[in-house]
């Protein structure tokens, strides 16, 4: 999806990839086969870059600094980013800096997490400091006996009180070398079994003071030294009262945003691009006054394409995003998008498009 933008542009990509058939590489020429593991690998790719940036955290946080330390530009840098890789640093980093977060601390043991639990309740929420997204490394736990197996591990855990929240928010920000930084409007994001199924732009009925704090604690963490193109995503709970805690950051972008290529002025993958190139950063105003966004999952039908004769002339308004991924159960595999006056209407047209490939 920064394909579309970088051609715009006139910037030309290379992508590493974990095999030819790839989804990015059946859209970008320059896409060598490689593992984000390979340091190697990463050098090779880099050689030929102005600039290195992301599209998940999992690139080993030491690999980032070896490509620093030989000059290489790399956006965010691995002083930043860690802080999107480990789960206790975030915290730790958040805490310090005053942002609202749930009651926290590390466990290792069952004493550890039953005295944490004694001062915050049950449940307690369990998660891996690394590695964990779209709700694995994550597990509730009501008892010491449903943590047996993780704390049996004897790894550092992070464990956080489970939050009593309303709904989940996202706080899309971008920040460039020069300084510069811009905010899109808070949306609402809808979570199934630990999995965004719904965007919706802006989040209804929100709070003013609300949406100005959520956006502020964001635009400030991302004017932490070295953060250059921040990222916001699934990044706060809202709590009773007109409060919130933050949930987590992603530093690259997420799929709470997905809504803004069609539904913004600048869309955050052209916005990406623009930040790590410090360039001048695009509008963010949206282009209606609502978008909503679904998720496709994948599902038992792998044959997608054969469906879009149907589903386009159905609903002319909808843009369909197919992402060129294998099918697999849970998996997302591509979004549908739709904008315009009357909120209802939108969710139920986005609903009633196929939201799993069981459906296509």
């Amino acid at each position: 999806m920064l394909a579309p933008p970088a051609v715009a542009l006139d910037l030309g990509l290379r992508v590493l990839s974990e095999a030819p058939d790839a989804s990015a590489a059946l859209v970008v020429p320059q896409a060598p086969v490689g593992e984000h593991t390979d340091l190697d690998a990463l050098r090779r790719l880099a050689a030929d870059c102005d600039v290195v940036t992301f599209d998940h955290e999992h690139v080993p946080t030491e690999h980032l600094q070896a490509l620093e330390a030989e000059g290489f530009a790399v956006r965010p840098g691995s002083a930043a980013l860690v802080h999107a890789q480990d789960k206790v640093v975030m915290r730790e980093r958040l805490t310090a800096m005053g942002v609202p977060c749930p009651r926290w601390t590390t466990v290792r043991d069952a004493a550890g997490l039953e005295a944490f639990a004694a001062e915050v309740g049950w449940p307690v929420v369990l998660k891996t400091p690394r590695g964990g997204y779209d709700g694995k490394g994550v597990l509730v736990v009501r008892d010491l006996d449903a943590a047996s197996d993780w704390l049996a591990r004897g790894e550092v855990l992070l464990a956080e009180e489970a939050v009593p929240f309303t709904r989940e928010l996202a706080v899309l920000v971008a920040r460039s070398p020069m300084g510069q930084a811009a905010a899109w409007p808070v949306v609402e994001t809808v979570q199934t079994d630990g999995i965004c199924t719904e965007v919706i732009a802006p989040a209804p009925d929100l709070d003013e003071g609300l949406a100005a704090s959520a956006t502020e604690a964001a635009l400030r963490v991302a004017g932490e030294p070295g953060r250059h193109r921040r990222h916001g995503g699934r990044a706060c709970s809202s709590l009773p009262g007109g409060s919130f805690v933050v949930n987590e950051p992603a530093m690259r972008p997420h799929n709470s945003g997905h809504w803004t290529i069609e539904g913004s002025v600048t869309s955050q993958f052209e916005q990406h691009l623009r930040a790590v190139l410090d360039l001048p950063l695009g509008d963010t105003r949206p282009r209606a006054r609502w978008t909503v966004m679904a998720n496709v999952l994948g599902g038992d039908y792998p044959d997608l394409y054969s469906t879009y004769p149907h589903l386009l002339a159905h609903d002319p308004a909808l843009k369909v995003h197919l992402y060129g991924k294998t099918v697999r159960p849970g998996r997302k595999i591509g979004h549908v998008t739709v904008s315009g006056d009357d909120l209802d209407d939108l969710r139920a047209r986005a609903a009633t498009q196929p939201t799993s490939s069981r459906e296509w």
